[in-house]
């Protein structure tokens, strides 16, 4: 019986760390993913910043894998040199940037690969982004940029030359409109506690 519920346990802690089916509905995702959409809510009260958007930019950064890395770097193309950079999990947040969300939020227990605390993350860079940058919250395409340049680097215009950066933006603030109109659709039942609740 004891080896019956670890196995059990296991499967479940697999089934959490895989990405949803279809992670361009978000209505199908809070559905699939017991325990998200409470906790994207509380990181949404808690920074001033949309669910859609916070979302969306997790989409774009790790297409909501737990433990994404970014690309290897190759030496003479055939030997592994590393990566482009130190970033992981959900949010792709960087060691130095991570550092600094536990030390200013009071999450000092926080991982990367937990959604909970990445979406929080999320937030929260956004909450700098706004305050920092003086961006409007629901502003998804100049948040994105200050989340992918820093905030220096958007004060300072580094993504001006970019086109391609900004034509990501621009899909991420598509995606974010997406989102808003799906949420809008399916939040109540959210709310309540999802469809299965909805038969009691």
């Amino acid at each position: 019986m004891r080896w019956l519920i670890c196995i059990t346990a296991l499967i479940l802690l697999a089934g959490c760390a895989t990405p949803p089916r279809n992670v361009d509905n978000i209505c199908e995702i809070f559905r699939e993913k017991d325990g998200w959409y409470k906790d994207a809510q509380k990181a949404s009260e808690r920074w001033g910043s949309p669910i859609p958007t916070m979302m969306a930019i997790m989409h774009q950064e790790s297409r909501f894998r737990a433990k994404a890395k970014p690309p290897r770097k190759y030496f003479l193309w055939i030997i592994p040199a590393g990566r482009v950079s130190d970033a992981y999990g959900y949010a792709q947040a960087k060691d130095a940037t991570w550092d600094w969300y536990k030390s200013k939020s009071g999450r000092r227990g926080a991982d990367r690969d937990d959604f909970d605390d990445a979406i929080d993350f999320v937030g929260w860079y956004n909450n700098q982004s706004a305050r920092m940058c003086k961006i409007n919250p629901a502003d998804t395409y100049h948040l994105y940029l200050a989340y992918h340049e820093g905030h220096g680097g958007f004060n300072r215009r580094t993504f001006r030359d970019k086109a391609w950066l900004k034509r990501v933006a621009h899909k991420v603030s598509a995606r974010s409109q997406n989102y808003t109109h799906q949420l809008a659709a399916c939040r109540e039942e959210l709310e309540r506690g999802g469809w299965f609740f909805g038969w009691f």
